[in-house]
């Protein structure tokens, strides 16, 4: 059955929706986004006509929702293809899968999300902190509706924001649009959906979870590194305490007493031990794009 053609925006919107039911809600988000702010603007250029007609004029070069349900389904499979990294060689044996890790991009964008994430934590539970703070503190006064309405959308920038980041080093789609407020609604309409929209308060609830898990990704990848790449550097300790007489500068004390073959097995457990961290960083980076997904995405599109 051929559906009517939608009369307003929000049909419009409603059936791009359903057109695009079953697709990541992310990509819904983007779609329903991109389409309502180009349908607005036509339809504010084209003040003496309705709706309806601007709809109709723009249907060829727009398109129907069906229509562009499907471009951005294929638009994002191109985008994906283009960006995804490209996949490490099938290993045979359990030994190549296990130092395979050294090949895996995702690894090692992981591991840079870990070590940056202290400082985006830092930021993001400074920052919600402190708005929740100003804005219970405003709360008896007029002033304090818009502190807060200022702070959320502030709040919502910072998870665009760091969307992207997740996106970009982790590999987990995000969203690249904000979701828009109810066209049309009041003041305290808004106020009210803001109050109510679960993101809402899962965005502050991924700020301040981000102080804490900065603090772990960020210990966890700097003594982990620092503990594998001292090990590994223990023959060229010995051989500098072993040159003391040649170079004293160089020298390195409490390794007199270390043999070459207990420096060589450090270096192997160095190894070992870099390779299980590269490991459980990419996990732990498929572990944190999942929550960010679950705490960051508006569900409206599912």
């Amino acid at each position: 059955m051929t559906r009517p053609a939608p009369r307003s925006i929000d049909q419009y919107l409603a059936a791009l929706r359903d057109a695009l039911k079953g697709e990541d809600p992310a990509l819904v988000q983007d779609a329903l986004y991109d389409a309502e702010e180009y349908l607005r603007a036509e339809v504010a250029q084209n003040p003496s006509k309705t709706e309806a007609d601007v709809l109709e004029l723009i249907a060829s070069t727009y398109g129907a929702p069906d229509e562009v349900a499907e471009a951005y389904r294929t638009s994002e499979k191109t985008v994906r293809a283009a960006l995804k990294p490209a996949a490490p060689p099938v290993r045979a044996t359990a030994l190549g899968r296990f130092f395979g890790v050294y090949g895996d991009s995702r690894a090692w964008t992981a591991l840079f999300y870990m070590l940056l994430a202290l400082v985006t934590g830092v930021f993001y539970f400074t920052v919600t902190v402190t708005g929740l703070s100003v804005s219970f503190g405003l709360a008896i006064l007029i002033i304090g509706v818009p502190v807060f309405l200022l702070f959320i959308g502030f709040t919502r920038v910072l998870s665009l924001a760091e969307g992207r980041l997740v996106e970009g080093l982790l590999g987990v789609r995000m969203p690249r649009r904000p979701v828009r407020p109810t066209h049309g609604a009041s003041f305290w309409q808004r106020i009210k959906e803001m109050l109510v929209d679960r993101r809402t308060w899962t965005t502050l609830l991924y700020m301040l979870l981000m102080l804490p898990l900065g603090i772990f990704y960020f210990v966890l990848a700097v003594a982990g590194l620092a503990f594998s790449l001292a090990l590994l550097a223990t023959p060229v300790a010995v051989l500098l305490e072993r040159v003391d007489v040649l170079a004293p500068a160089m020298a390195v004390e409490g390794f007199s007493n270390v043999s070459w073959p207990h420096a060589m097995g450090h270096v192997v457990i160095g190894v070992l031990l870099l390779t299980a961290l590269l490991h459980a960083v990419r996990g732990i980076g498929q572990l944190h794009g999942k929550l960010a997904r679950e705490l960051l995405l508006s569900r409206d599109g599912e």
